[in-house]
């Protein structure tokens, strides 16, 4: 239920500027960047959990299948510069959901494999 409320808009430049994709429900998984001609071009962003403000996860990874290093972004919020986070133009996966993903959820995640249920994965 939590997660039709989310939205996600990613853009290739800085400010929210740029080739855009949107996103307009949680409990999303790109395991490749490239399935949208997108992967390494990730430079800024908007996240919303429109219903519940606070409860959204968006997993950023820089390598395809959830590997690589990660940035977790918890809760509503636009930024507009990802090299803030070192985190620019390397994004090539994210797992993005409804609601908080805590630290232990995302470890098992990581080690694993294992997403959370009701995700909808998206494939090359």
């Amino acid at each position: 239920m939590a997660n039709r409320f989310v939205r996600l808009s990613l853009f290739s430049g800085f400010n929210f500027t740029g080739r855009r994709i949107d996103f307009r429900r949680g409990g999303v998984a790109v395991r490749d960047l490239g399935a949208f001609r997108f992967n390494n071009v990730l430079s800024s962003f908007r996240l919303r959990n429109i219903a519940i403000p606070r409860q959204v996860t968006l997993i950023l990874f820089s390598r395809t299948n959830f590997r690589g290093a990660f940035r977790v972004f918890r809760g509503s919020q636009n930024v507009a510069d990802l090299r803030n986070f070192n985190f620019n133009n390397v994004t090539s996966s994210f797992i993005l959901v409804g609601r908080r993903l805590t630290n232990n959820e995302i470890q098992f995640l990581r080690r694993t494999g294992n997403l959370p249920a009701d995700i909808l994965v998206i494939n090359q």
